[in-house]
């Protein structure tokens, strides 16, 4: 095991380039699973005084707010203030002992991903639009592991790891005291593999879409394990009723409305241990009572013969993604550009924050890209924007997860690694 990055060496390595991974028809070679999973992720670091990422050519980059705990999830307010989730996954009290998971525990240390979780959403504002934060409070506090944020009505909801809350929000308020409401419960322990719960409005208001990714790596924990996982789920909130909206999606997160097409928008992270090549993460539109293939099948109908017993009555309905977006970039976050900052040739296309990878030799991902949209659909290859979370001495300063744009226009980035949020605009 090397200093500054966790690696177990095995003979597997990618055998296309990593570009191949990309778009409405990546390059999907061969299984190629090995006895023992290729691990291959980067030892946490912490950015140097006065270093940031890359920002792309014709872009520059700033730190919008530093000293955070764990920021993972961003939602801006309209009045401009800007909220974070500082948060990671809950305790496991009841876990029993795997050599899986054992390793995952060394692997995911290293990585940055072992801190306990603030369970807090902190407020920060930039009155004097300068492009930095000078104001950072605790906005709402005492929660569970939360992660998606959505305003809708003067209500703001919280989507923690077991169930929605609601709250009352008043605009310019710094603080909530108010105790929440439960609106549904969400999947949660005692497994709660994929921890993370996104959470969105729809337009009018009447509704709710929720992310729940699956209990597993392809289903063996029993799929009796997996109800209303891996999946986007729909609350009606004059009822309080709860149904799968969209299925087959192992770890949804992302949502977010495609402003041309009205349509509902997810990035989701694929299956892992069969290979560097793959599965890419990808993000798609999500159609009501859409399969799109976990655990039976990838990337359409590409059956995982891993999963037993086979089924290929819903193999024959999986939906295959609108665009790959990588194998193992673990891409979580995705949100549509609406502003005018960036240009024309921004106008409504995705953000994607690329967490990255860990089952991949070389590694992939730990950056942000930007994908051109057209009609409601994508239209061209991606394009990085924010590159240089990986230090010359192979660690990771930062890793990118949740990503907003601002009421000026402005990109913002939580870093969870780099307790950091990066602001990108267009270079001066």
């Amino acid at each position: 095991m090397a200093a500054c990055s966790v690696t177990y060496l095995a003979s597997e390595q990618a055998t296309v380039p990593i570009e191949a991974g990309y778009g409405p028809r990546p390059t999907l070679p061969p299984p190629n699973p090995t006895l023992i999973p290729t691990v291959n992720i980067a030892k946490a670091g912490t950015w140097p005084q006065g270093q940031t990422p890359t920002p792309a050519q014709g872009l520059a980059v700033n730190e919008f707010a530093g000293g955070l705990d764990h920021p993972r999830w961003l939602h801006v307010l309209p009045n401009g203030d800007v909220l974070v989730v500082e948060s990671n996954k809950p305790p496991k009290t009841d876990e029993k002992f795997s050599l899986r998971g054992w390793v995952q525990g060394i692997v995911m240390g290293a990585a940055g991903a072992e801190v306990p979780s603030a369970n807090r959403i902190s407020l920060l504002r930039d009155a004097d639009g300068d492009g930095v934060a000078e104001m950072k409070v605790p906005f709402l506090q005492n929660l569970n592991s939360p992660f998606g944020v959505t305003l809708s009505k003067g209500t703001l909801y919280v989507a923690n790891t077991d169930a929605i809350m609601a709250f009352p929000y008043q605009d310019g308020q710094t603080e909530i005291t108010a105790p929440g409401e439960k609106i549904v419960d969400l999947p949660g322990g005692p497994i709660n593999h994929h921890w993370t719960k996104d959470v969105i409005a729809s337009p009018d208001g009447t509704k709710l879409y929720a992310t729940a990714g699956s209990n597993s790596n392809v289903g063996e924990n029993g799929m009796d394990a997996e109800e209303n996982r891996a999946a986007v789920l729909e609350i009606d909130l004059a009822t309080r009723s709860m149904r799968v909206f969209a299925s087959g999606l192992r770890n949804p997160n992302g949502l977010s409305w495609q402003p041309d097409s009205g349509a509902l928008w997810v990035a989701v992270n694929e299956r892992d241990e069969i290979g560097s090549d793959l599965v890419p993460d990808y993000m798609t539109s999500v159609k009501d009572g859409g399969f799109y293939g976990w655990p039976y099948s990838y990337f359409g109908q590409h059956v995982d013969t891993r999963v037993t017993p086979p089924r290929p009555d819903l193999v024959q309905k999986a939906i295959m993604p609108d665009y790959a977006l990588g194998p193992h970039t673990a891409s979580l976050g995705l949100t549509f550009n609406t502003g005018m900052l960036f240009g024309p040739e921004f106008r409504n296309g995705a953000f994607i924050g690329q967490h990255g990878s860990w089952n991949r030799k070389p590694r992939s991902g730990y950056k942000v890209i930007f994908v051109p949209f057209a009609n409601g659909m994508p239209s061209g290859d991606p394009r990085d924007i924010l590159t240089g979370f990986i230090s010359k001495d192979d660690k990771a300063l930062g890793r990118p997860v949740g990503v907003a744009v601002n009421n000026d226009g402005a990109l913002l980035v939580a870093d969870d690694v780099g307790n950091k949020i990066w602001r990108v605009v267009p270079a001066r």
